[in-house]
């Protein structure tokens, strides 16, 4: 839509290779002396991206990272933490996340504790606007692989199904350096939960914008039971453990809404007893990406129903880890740019 303040940005199989890792380069380069990049990331293994970090960093950009110190993969991240480390590279610009054990609620019948990760994917320029970009894109590839066992664990990055929303709106993006500048300045908050300096959800009107580890009702599930007779909900994810999701897409269906997935075709990210119990509610399942291997790493919700419809992106997944431990963001928008973008790599993703 002409004028909207929102662009959507897509990787995969059917897009130019290592699209949206330049479309981040690109924002580095754009970014003059004096000016303030702020990432937040999960993987980070592209070599070439961190020394463009450093570069801009040498020329007077004041640049933050905040990335996740010990993934789910440990050493991925190793590399480019070592290089940035160095205090005559980012040094202090960087900040890593390493978060101790901490056990799930009751409610989630999963009493092993788990590590809380920073899972968000936030990337923020001053120059040449202000910009935020916000998704499912991490650069978890490096462009000279030397270390194959990685990519065949996390998958192919540089071909995966993923996206980044750039946002050019200034409170918007002011809530997401804000945010980002936070957790670079003080650290997670997780258990803080009441860590005053940690930037918490914004309403911009049209457009919210929540953050994580919360307590209380899931916002991406408040949007969801809004829904009923007539609805139609469609559900892009990696990832979809969690009993309760399947329960709160259950009860959609019951009470009259379409429901639609498409997810990724690992047993681990998306395991058959859960599948199986979605198909048994009544809701419309695919996976992608078997046949080449290739990650189906999309996380949106296309949310419509007879008063309107909205978007819904971000770093979330749906597993207990993502509702209650990690750091994760997501948007919420009526902004029909996003959604018809949203809408039409829906139907080129359920295209024979």
């Amino acid at each position: 839509m002409e004028g909207s303040p929102f662009n959507v940005h897509f990787g995969g199989p059917d897009q130019a290779p290592q699209a949206l890792r330049d479309v981040l380069a690109a924002r580095i380069a754009a970014t003059p002396p004096g000016g303030t990049i702020d990432w937040a990331t999960y993987y980070f293994r592209d070599r070439l991206l961190a020394q463009e970090l450093a570069q801009a960093q040498a020329r007077g950009v004041q640049v933050r990272l905040v990335v996740e110190g010990r993934p789910r993969t440990q050493k991925a991240n190793s590399a480019v933490i070592a290089y940035l480390a160095k205090p005559e590279v980012l040094g202090a610009g960087m900040q890593v996340i390493r978060m101790p054990k901490t056990r799930l609620p009751l409610r989630c019948l999963r009493l092993a504790p788990k590590f809380p990760r920073l899972h968000e994917k936030i990337y923020c320029f001053s120059h040449p606007a202000p910009t935020a970009f916000v998704g499912s894109f991490n650069p978890s590839g490096d462009l000279d692989e030397e270390d194959p066992e990685t990519i065949e664990e996390i998958g192919d990055h540089h071909i995966a199904h993923n996206m980044l929303v750039e946002m050019r709106r200034p409170a918007i993006v002011q809530c997401f350096a804000d945010h980002v500048r936070a957790l670079h300045r003080e650290g997670p908050w997780w258990p803080r939960r009441s860590n005053a300096g940690a930037v918490r959800d914004g309403d911009f009107g049209d457009t919210q914008v929540h953050f994580w580890p919360r307590s209380g009702v899931h916002p991406v599930e408040r949007v969801l039971d809004q829904h009923g007779a007539g609805s139609r909900l469609r559900i892009a994810a990696s990832h979809i453990t969690s009993p309760q999701t399947v329960s709160c897409l259950g009860r959609l269906v019951r009470r009259g809404a379409r429901v639609e997935i498409v997810a990724e075709h690992t047993e681990r990210r998306f395991p058959g007893k859960v599948e199986r119990r979605l198909v048994d509610s009544g809701i419309a399942v695919s996976r992608l990406g078997a046949q080449a291997n290739v990650p189906m790493h999309l996380k949106f919700v296309l949310a419509e129903h007879p008063g309107g419809r909205q978007a819904v992106f971000g770093s979330f997944n749906w597993t207990p880890q993502s509702y209650w431990l990690n750091h994760e963001v997501a948007v919420v928008t009526r902004d029909e740019t996003v959604f018809e973008a949203l809408d039409r790599r829906w139907q080129a993703l359920r295209r024979p």
